[in-house]
C-alpha cells in the first residue's frame, strides 16, 4: 500500500478540471511526440543498407550510429530529468520535443559519417524524459481511476510507431533518401510542439519528492539488479534487430523492398509481448522476467534456422519482437521496489533498455566483423538472455534474503 507523502506549502495547485475531449486532445498530443520517437528511435534499423551505401561505410559501422542515439538517451533520461525538475511540465514537454526535432533535423543534414553519429546522439537526450513526464502530465489530467489507461494511450505511441511509423519511414527513406526520413521525424516532433502547446493548458505542475529521498531509495539494489537485467537482457532483441535489414537481404536472400514487412512483423510482436507482459506480471509478478528471458534466449537461438526461409523468417522476427514484454515486467516491478524514488526509476528504466539499444548493435557488429555472418546476432542475443537471467536469479536469491529482516523491521 502506498502511502501519500505529507502536503508541503510549495506544493502547486490542482490541476484544473478539464473536459473528456480536453483530455483526450492532451494525450493525442503526447502520444504523437511517443509516435515521433519510437519512429526516430528504429528507422536507422530498417536503412542500414542505404546508409552505409551512402555513407560509403560498412553496415556494422552504421549499427554504431544505433548506439550513439542509445548512448544519448542513457545520458538523457536522468539528465535532463533532474536539470528540467524546477521547469513546469508544459515547460519542459515542449522543450524537450523541440530539442527533438533539432536532433533529427541536424541527422537529415549531417553530411558525414561522424557528424551523423554527433547528431542521432544529440537527439537521443530527450528521449527517455520526454516520456517520463509525459506519463505523469497524463496520470495527472485524468480522474483516478483512468490514470493507468491515459499513461498507456501515450506510451501506445511508440508502439505504433513500430507498427507503422518505422515502416512508413524505411519506404521514405529507401524511395527518396535515407535523410527524408529524419526529416519526417523532425516534422512530426514539430506538429507536437504546436498541438500540446494548444491543448495543454497551463498549471499541469505535480508535486516534487523530496530529492535526497528519491535519490535513497533510487540507490538500492533492488532498483540497479532491475535495471541490470533490462540493459543485459534486452539487449538481444536489439541485436537481432539492428541487423535485420541486411539478414532479410543477405541470408534470406529477399529485394529490399521486403524489409517494411519484416518491420511490420516485428511491430506486431512488439505490441503483443506489451499486452502479454502485463498479463503474465498480474499473475507470476517478478518471475515473469524469468519466462520472458528463456523463452527470449530459445527464439533467438532458432533465429538463425528461421532466418534461411522467407517463409519463417517473418514469424521469428515477430517472436523477437515478443521480447519487449521484458520491459512491461520490469517497469512495473520497478514499481513495487523503487519507493519514492517513482520518477527517477522510470526515467531510468528508459536508460536501462537503450543501453541495451546501445549493447546490442555493438556485441552484433563485433560478431559479423569477426566473420560468423549476419545471423551470429541470434547466438550473441541468446547468450546475453541468459546473462539477464542471472541476473535475475541474483535479484530473486538477495530478496530472499532481505525477507526476514524486512518481515522483522514491520513487526518492530
Amino acid at each position: 500500500m502506498t502511502v501519500a507523502a505529507p502536503v508541503r506549502p510549495d506544493t502547486p495547485a490542482p490541476a484544473p478540471i478539464l473536459s473528456p475531449r480536453q483530455v483526450g486532445l492532451i494525450v493525442f498530443a503526447l502520444a504523437m511526440g511517443g509516435f515521433a520517437i519510437g519512429t526516430s528511435e528504429f528507422v536507422v534499423m530498417g536503412l542500414i543498407t542505404d546508409i552505409a551505401r551512402a555513407m560509403a561505410v560498412t553496415e556494422p559501422q552504421v549499427g554504431h550510429v544505433i548506439s550513439a542515439y542509445a548512448l544519448g538517451v542513457v545520458i538523457g533520461a536522468p539528465t535532463l530529468a533532474i536539470l528540467g525538475a524546477r521547469m513546469s511540465r508544459r515547460s519542459l514537454l515542449l522543450a524537450l520535443m523541440g530539442f527533438y526535432a533539432f536532433g533529427n533535423l541536424a541527422s537529415a543534414l549531417a553530411p558525414g559519417y561522424y557528424s551523423l553519429m554527433l547528431a542521432r546522439f544529440v537527439a537521443g537526450l530527450p528521449h527517455g524524459a520526454y516520456f517520463g513526464i509525459a506519463a505523469l502530465v497524463a496520470a495527472r489530467i485524468s480522474p483516478p481511476e483512468q490514470r493507468g489507461a491515459a499513461v498507456g494511450r501515450v506510451m501506445l505511441g511508440l508502439s505504433v510507431a513500430l507498427l507503422v511509423g518505422n515502416p512508413l519511414a524505411t519506404w521514405l527513406g529507401q524511395s527518396f533518401g535515407w535523410r527524408w526520413a529524419f526529416a519526417l521525424v523532425s516534422l512530426i516532433a514539430l506538429a507536437t510542439v504546436a498541438m500540446t502547446m494548444r491543448v495543454l493548458p497551463r498549471g499541469m505542475n505535480a508535486p516534487r519528492p523530496d530529492a535526497m529521498r528519491e535519490l535513497r531509495d533510487f540507490n538500492r539494489k533492488p532498483v540497479w539488479l532491475a535495471l541490470g537485467i533490462g540493459a543485459i537482457g534486452f539487449a538481444g532483441m536489439f541485436c537481432v534487430f539492428s541487423y535485420l535489414a541486411p539478414t532479410l537481404v543477405h541470408v534470406t536472400g529477399v529485394r529490399e523492398s521486403f524489409i517494411p514487412f519484416g518491420l511490420i512483423a516485428f511491430g506486431i510482436g512488439g505490441i503483443l509481448g506489451t499486452l502479454g507482459g502485463g498479463w503474465l506480471f498480474d499473475r507470476l509478478q517478478f518471475r515473469a522476467a524469468a519466462w520472458i528471458l528463456v523463452w527470449s534466449a530459445i527464439i533467438l537461438l532458432l533465429f538463425p534456422l528461421a532466418a534461411r526461409s522467407v517463409w519463417t523468417v517473418l514469424p521469428a522476427v515477430l517472436a523477437v519482437g515478443t521480447m519487449g514484454a521484458l520491459a512491461t515486467v520490469l517497469q512495473a516491478h520497478l514499481m513495487d521496489v523503487a519507493k519514492s524514488a517513482q520518477t527517477l526509476a522510470a526515467a531510468s528504466n528508459h536508460s536501462a533498455f537503450n543501453m541495451a539499444n546501445a549493447l546490442g548493435p555493438w556485441l552484433g557488429g563485433m560478431a559479423i566483423t569477426a566473420g560468423y555472418g549476419w545471423t551470429s546476432t541470434g547466438v550473441v542475443g541468446a547468450i546475453t538472455a541468459l546473462a539477464g537471467l542471472l541476473i535475475y536469479a541474483w535479484a530473486r536469491a538477495d530478496a530472499r534474503r532481505a525477507a526476514p529482516s524486512t518481515v522483522a523491521c514491520e513487526a518492530d
